[in-house]
């Protein structure tokens, strides 16, 4: 993994662990993102936390609850940077494109939640902004639709990445991206 690579951990927070409606396979999805986080640590590729800080539609308000906080099993050190935001974009509105920038950083490496909002708009965005884009392929998820099951929306945005790899993302299984570090 060459110096000029990243990891974003996008949403992991306790707010997609909740009882009443947990996130589809979260525990396996923050397993992969720790042992891709201790590996990035160890190689040293800074890890990026973005965290959500409003709420949901339902008026669940998360921002400076422990709902809101990141979760406990891949919590940020003194080392991390964590930027907050408030759009599924994680540089709308935000500095990380200037931080990313001043780091040298030229790849991305993404994980996190949702799927289908937060992770793709992120990944597309940044490719959009010139950065060369992996997706960790086992290291997001999201929740079921009325139109599709969370695993449907994981293959799908799977299937559009690589439909033309020099589009958007490439999508790579998190073993293999451990491998590489």
């Amino acid at each position: 993994m060459s110096a000029n690579t990243a990891l974003l951990v996008i949403d992991v927070q306790n707010f997609f662990f909740h009882e009443m409606r947990p996130i589809y396979i979260g525990e396996e999805v923050v397993s992969k993102i720790k042992a891709l986080i201790s590996k990035a640590r160890v190689s040293g590729v800074p890890v990026i936390y973005i965290q959500h800080l409003v709420g949901d539609k339902s008026g669940i308000q998360i921002d400076g609850t422990p709902l809101g906080a990141i979760h406990q099993a891949i919590a940020p050190t003194e080392n991390d940077l964590v930027i907050c935001k408030t759009t599924p974009d994680s540089f709308l509105g935000t500095n990380l494109d200037e931080v990313l920038k001043e780091m040298g950083i030229k790849k991305l490496i993404v994980t996190g939640f949702q799927t289908e909002f937060c992770v793709d708009t992120t990944c597309r965005r940044a490719f959009s902004l010139g950065y060369q884009v992996v997706l960790a392929g086992d290291a997001h998820s999201t929740y079921d639709n009325p139109v599709l099951s969370a695993e449907q929306i994981r293959l799908q945005l799977a299937y559009i990445y690589s439909f033309n790899p020099d589009w958007f993302a490439e999508v790579v299984r998190s073993e293999n991206i451990l491998d590489s570090m």
